[in-house]
Formats: C-alpha cells, sequence, structure tokens
C-alpha cells in the first residue's frame, strides 16, 4: 500500500491496492481481522494507481493513473465504473502518481514525475469538477521549482496552499535535493516554492515521502523512506 487516507467526516480508512486494483474502505474503528465495509474493484471500476484522495463533502475518489484521473462514488461497492475521467493530451497528465482535493474551493492538483530525458516533474491544477480532455488552470514546473518526483500531496483549502513531499529520483537512496515543498493555487509557471522544509542535518530529513496536515496545532507531519521515521515539524507560518 503506498497511499491510506482518513475519511472525517464519515469514520472511514480508503486504501487503494494496486496489486488487487481496488480500493477498500475501513470503518475509523477497524481493528484486527476486520473486512471492509466497501471494496471497489472490477474490470467496469479499473482501478489502476497506487495513490488516491478523498472528498467527503460531495462524496467522491479520486485516483490518479499515469495518463487519466478516475473518479468514483465514495459510497460506491463492486464492480462500478468512474462518473468522471480526466484524460486527454490538452490535461498535459503523461505520468500522474499522486493528487489531493480541495473540496471547498473545488480544486483538484495532481503531481507527476520526471520520465527518459525529460528533467522536472509538473503540479497540474484542475477545477474538481473537470471531465475529458481538459487543460489545466496552471502548472507548476521547471528548474526554479525543483520537482522532480512527487510521492505524496495535501492541500490546505484556508491559504489554498499545495503540499508536496519531493523524495528524488527513485533510485537513490539518498537523493541531494529532496525537500516539502508548498506553493499555491495560483502559481503557475516555474515558481519555486513558498515555503520549503529541506533535507539536512538541522531537520534530519533524508528522503521525504509521505505528508498530512494538522491544522489545529500548527504543524506538518512528514515520513521518511530513507530514516523509516515520522517526523513532526511546528509550522504556524503557514497556517
Amino acid at each position: 500500500m503506498h497511499d491510506i487516507r482518513y475519511d472525517e467526516v464519515h469514520d472511514e480508512f480508503l486504501v487503494v491496492n494496486p496489486f488487487a486494483d481496488a480500493i477498500l474502505t475501513f470503518r475509523g474503528g477497524t481493528s484486527g481481522q476486520e473486512s471492509p465495509v466497501r471494496i471497489i474493484q472490477g474490470p467496469h471500476a479499473k482501478i489502476g494507481g497506487n495513490r488516491l484522495d478523498v472528498d467527503p463533502i460531495h462524496n467522491e475518489i479520486f485516483v490518479p493513473d499515469g495518463n487519466r484521473i478516475r473518479v468514483y462514488p465514495r459510497e460506491a461497492n463492486g464492480d462500478v465504473a468512474p462518473i468522471r475521467i480526466i484524460e486527454g493530451p490538452d490535461t498535459q497528465l503523461t505520468r500522474a502518481e499522486s493528487l489531493a482535493v480541495d473540496p471547498v474551493n473545488n480544486i483538484l492538483v495532481a503531481g507527476f514525475n520526471k520520465q527518459g530525458n525529460d528533467p522536472n516533474g509538473a503540479i497540474l491544477v484542475f477545477n474538481r469538477t473537470d471531465n475529458g480532455n481538459v487543460k489545466p488552470r496552471a502548472v507548476i514546473r521547471g528548474p526554479k521549482s525543483g520537482i522532480i518526483r512527487i510521492n505524496q500531496m495535501a492541500v490546505y483549502p484556508p491559504k489554498k496552499l499545495i503540499v508536496a513531499t519531493m523524495p528524488g529520483l527513485v533510485d537513490l537512496m539518498e537523493p541531494p535535493n529532496a525537500f516539502l515543498g508548498i506553493w499555491t493555487y495560483d502559481d503557475n509557471g516555474d515558481i519555486p516554492p513558498k515555503w520549503k522544509i529541506p533535507i539536512g542535518p538541522k531537520t534530519t530529513l533524508k528522503k521525504p515521502f509521505g505528508v498530512v496536515l494538522n491544522p489545529k496545532n500548527k504543524e506538518i507531519i512528514i515520513s521518511d523512506m530513507r530514516l523509516n521515521s515520522v517526523l513532526t515539524f511546528s509550522v504556524p507560518e503557514i497556517f
């Protein structure tokens, strides 16, 4: 499993299983050998991808899968087809592996990674309800952005922030240019992050992988693949 999301509104955990091509939903209080309450899986579902996010307000699940983003009903169970698919040359989605949805401002952000001779990854900003071959509202990409590979993303709707972990190239155990970066929905082009938590002796980060926000205590919580640890940073300036 490469991603797990908690739906606080409905007290449920959602996990995407790339080996089974399935989305599993568990009760928030699940313990031990307890079955999922719902499973989306089958030839019509075509899950693909290994990350997801949930919109508890509009009851939707978003899954990135390379050239496309599929959207499913949150309460779906069984072999249920997507209700929307963002896909096509205008979307610029070529290797999307991560995303986050903002149900308050109706924004969807997706990240795609470096591939072949292309030195840059990117953050693509869409409308939450986009469907088909649509152009992104904004594209953050280029050497100043520092984006090579994005593993997990989060958004902070009150300040319209995009938070993304940059673990560097997949084949490096301790990439020299890994960091956590924060942008806004209005950023477009080769824009450096407005805030950055770098790797190094002060932060002790080596390969930031996962991220979750704790607005109540004004913290960012980062999992580090190389350290095999979870680190909490106090960053009141961004909240």
